[in-house]
């Protein structure tokens, strides 16, 4: 290689170390492709899993309710502005470093190595996030495969099975309240829906607690282990074979949220729905509350310092214009999560109509409205099979391109530092690291394995994640300095980055990142499952 094709600024990345152990023989002409890691066969693979990256469940269980409790549409305006102080500039900040660089979340810092732990710890928690998320998939699984047991209705209608006990309660046949209430021994007891019985009872066998492990549901590990075998067979040629998968994982949730919300929006009740969704709440913009939870879900929902945005940027050409790139995917991230708000209140303000109750009463968040709420509302649909069984191929899809980035990124960062051992044996390596991850989320498929999942989502990628972050923009901005950088991305893209980008690397994103972190100190919760249980 000859260095003025990389740049030859002094301080910048590639007269900081060696170019060939850098670029690891990358070429310069767009045409030619990096032989040794290899590249993406076509620039859309790259688009689409970066937009199967971003956009995941989070777009569909968590927007809406964030939307709904921090003032409908007047979340719109926080939302936006953290995305475009925050969100945006960090997207194209790690696209730029990983495709510069040519290496994953851990070889980029060949540029300051005393930091490479940041590196580390981007592998780390996103090895952790793996471990439950496919847990997550192995549910949708087997809902999937429910949903065709008891056609032409579906296995969670009515309070008849043998999954239910004394206090399920049949919202179908009873209108003005969402759940009953019994009084046992002087205590009040609330009653359960169909839908969460079938949860609690038949899906997770769920015990009282995660002191009492119960044992292995083994149709969930099978479940499980067949989500595995289908992140393996799809990534089990690298970027060649995942970034093909992606043109069905990644477009196929749009088909099905359309439809969704064709049907939606055509049922009574779905306008109330969807104004209770939008109307703005002015006043609620007074809340640091409201501004923090809109950052956290730019900054989540973009993957930023999960380290899989620096490793599929790592296999592009050299020359892509990963600017246009980012602001691109960033738009399609955002303008998913809005759209699925309306699919999502559609059809939840039917529900409200059909139960005789408020919307308030039936909105929920997480895994209660993708497993509890959604499936209550398909199952008052006619032809209510169909609906479900499309729901839940959209759960799949939209959970299955977030769970490739992630593990490739863990796979990328051991062939980058294990290159001379473990290339010439990729598959075998790749199958073994899934049947590692596999045997890691075993616990989570225990009759106590939602408390587990709980617990490694509330806590696997929440403070790292924005400590992680903010060291990574103060260290390239102050230690390996904002000028080589700007200049090392002129170098690949025949521009600087203006004043705009700058000033978000170098103040307003660390700043912002620091506010959200000090914040979720200070509001501080323990893990939750449910409405009480700690």
């Amino acid at each position: 290689m000859v260095a003025k094709n990389r740049g030859n600024s002094e301080g910048a990345l590639v007269t900081a170390i060696e170019l060939d152990d850098m670029s690891n023989s990358v070429t310069t002409d767009d045409g030619d492709e990096n032989k040794k890691r290899g590249n993406w066969t076509r620039k859309m693979d790259f688009i689409l899993s970066c937009i199967g990256f971003a956009v995941g469940l989070g777009n569909v269980w968590r927007f809406p309710y964030l939307c709904y409790e921090n003032g409908g549409g007047a979340f719109l305006i926080p939302y936006i502005i953290c995305l475009l102080l925050a969100g945006l500039p960090l997207f194209f900040f790690e696209l730029s470093l990983g495709q510069f660089a040519s290496l994953g979340c851990t070889g980029v810092w060949k540029l300051c190595p005393i930091f490479k732990g940041l590196g580390y710890g981007m592998v780390i928690l996103t090895g952790m996030v793996c471990i439950y998320y496919n847990v997550i998939i192995a549910w949708t699984v087997y809902y999937f495969i429910a949903s065709f047991t008891d056609i032409p209705s579906l296995p969670w209608v009515g309070c008849d099975n043998w999954w239910n006990n004394d206090f399920c309660f049949d919202t179908s046949n009873i209108t003005n309240t969402t759940s009953g209430m019994v009084v046992v021994n002087g205590t009040n007891i609330t009653l359960d829906r169909p839908s969460q019985q079938f949860w609690d009872r038949f899906i997770l066998r769920r015990t009282d607690g995660i002191d009492d492990s119960g044992t292995i549901v083994w149709q969930n590990a099978m479940c499980l282990l067949f989500a595995w075998v289908i992140v393996y067979l799809c990534i089990s040629k690298g970027i060649k074979s995942s970034g093909k998968v992606v043109y069905v994982t990644a477009t196929f949730p749009y088909i099905i949220l359309l439809i969704l919300l064709i049907r939606g929006v055509t049922l009574p009740g779905s306008k109330k729905g969807i104004l209770f969704y939008i109307t703005p709440q002015w006043e609620t913009l007074k809340s640091p509350k409201v501004w923090k939870d809109a950052a956290s879900q730019i900054f989540y929902s973009l993957g930023i310092a999960f380290g899989s945005l620096h490793t599929m940027a790592s296999y592009n050409k050299f020359h892509n214009n990963c600017h246009t790139d980012a602001i691109i995917v960033a738009l399609v991230n955002c303008g998913t999560s809005i759209f699925a708000g309306f699919v999502v209140f559609s059809v939840l303000g039917f529900m409200a109509y059909d139960m005789g109750v408020e919307i308030k009463d039936v909105v929920e968040s997480g895994q209660g409205l993708v497993f509890v709420a959604y499936p209550e509302a398909i199952a008052r649909l006619p032809i209510s099979p169909l609906w479900a069984i499309l729901f839940f191929i959209m759960v799949f899809t939209l959970g299955l391109d977030s769970q490739f980035a992630m593990l490739e990124t863990v796979i990328t960062a051991i062939f980058d530092e294990l290159s001379y051992v473990v290339t010439k044996r990729k598959s075998l390596i790749i199958a073994i690291i899934c049947i590692f991850w596999y045997l890691m989320g075993l616990p989570c498929v225990l009759n106590s394995g939602v408390y587990w999942v709980a617990l490694l989502d509330t806590y696997s990628a929440s403070f790292s994640v924005m400590i992680i972050s903010t060291l990574e923009c103060l260290v390239v901005s102050y230690v390996y300095g904002i000028n080589s950088f700007c200049d090392d991305i002129h170098t690949m893209l025949g521009f600087s980055p203006n004043v705009y980008w700058k000033a978000c690397w170098l103040v307003i994103s660390p700043l912002m990142l620091m506010f959200i972190l000090i914040f979720s100190f200070v509001v501080y919760s323990p893990a939750t499952y449910g409405a009480d249980y700690v």
